[in-house]
């Protein structure tokens, strides 16, 4: 895709729907609401993940990106620049509760991010660090407070209850059919229990929905349709299930697949660390108001001119720490 030019129209759509891609980089902390002031870190520290975020977008859109304009008066560049400002913002205030609560890094951790400073300074190209205008220290005070503020996460919920078990988890594979007509349904539906009788076969001439195979878990589908498919063993057929005025027939794939479970098991249990992390955070943002100075941005701009292409910043960290 490097030097291919895009329609802007095409890169405009891109952008609207890649935005929500930003929010990775913010480790899904909440955004701070700030009364007393104070600096979050220095211009060059906070090139690093400028630097990171700008190239990532600019290799995949190339330059052109920086001239979409976006809803509400704001262009991608602008954009990006408040989402890793706010980024900042927040890996600062975890820092601060990390520092409240005691929670600091041990001397393994120390090293890993010394690796990981290492490896990251030795891959940039002195455009990039004339870009960032940083240091080998900027680096390594960056890799460390990023890592003490997933820590601090880590240690305030440790001795909390938050398993997630396989039943709660589970991820099953169905197969439906979906009509519109209730004397239709049962009709199919007979001929699904027929001798040979092929229900793929029956979906494809039958259903009013292209999408015949479904991957479900507790909770994410309706009531009703839940309780019929999760009632099936593997190669069952369900009777007719009415949901708001259409009618399923359901058949059983895989009463457990084991993968999915355990892949949403680890998801369950992440929203679960954060919600119950986000109300020792909140209470305590509430309790420490801080305002962030915004000095340093005002001549942050974004060019086809700069020469640099470093992107890994995240990529080195998650080599040496794994969560």
């Amino acid at each position: 895709m490097k030097g291919e030019k895009k329609p802007r129209g095409r890169i405009f759509l891109a952008v609207l729907a890649l935005i929500a891609l930003l929010t990775g980089c913010k480790a899904d902390i909440p955004i701070v609401s700030e009364i007393a002031e104070t600096k979050a870190y220095t211009l060059p520290q906070s090139m690093i993940i400028l630097a990171t975020e700008r190239n990532r977008y600019q290799q995949i859109y190339t330059s052109q990106i920086w001239g979409i304009d976006l809803p509400g008066d704001q262009n991608f560049e602008t954009y990006l620049i408040e989402q890793v400002k706010e980024f900042l913002q927040e890996m600062k205030m975890m820092n601060l509760l990390a520092e409240s609560k005691g929670v600091t890094l041990t001397s393994s951790e120390k090293e890993k991010v010394r690796k990981a400073s290492d490896e990251y300074f030795g891959s940039l190209t002195k455009e990039d660090i004339a870009y960032m205008g940083i240091t080998e220290e900027d680096v390594h005070s960056m890799y460390e407070q990023y890592y003490l503020s997933n820590k601090v996460v880590t240690e305030l919920t440790k001795d909390m209850n938050l398993e997630i078990s396989d039943s709660e988890a589970k991820v099953i594979i169905v197969d439906q059919i979906v009509l519109t007509d209730k004397t239709q349904a049962d009709q199919v539906l007979s001929l699904t229990t027929a001798e040979g009788a092929d229900f793929s076969a029956l979906a494809r001439e039958h259903s009013i929905e292209e999408t015949m195979e479904r991957h479900i878990g507790r909770g994410e589908v309706s009531k009703a349709y839940e309780e019929a498919a999760f009632a099936l063993l593997e190669g069952e057929i369900s009777p007719v299930v009415e949901d708001n005025g259409r009618f399923y027939l359901i058949k059983c794939v895989d009463d457990y697949d084991e993968t999915a479970t355990q892949e949403r098991k680890a998801g369950l249990y992440r929203k679960r660390k954060k919600e119950a992390f986000d109300q020792i955070y909140n209470k305590y943002k509430e309790e420490n108001p801080v305002t962030f100075s915004n000095e340093i941005w005002k001549d942050v701009r974004f060019s086809k001119e700069d020469k640099t292409t470093t992107t890994n910043f995240f990529e080195i960290y998650k080599k040496y720490v794994t969560d």
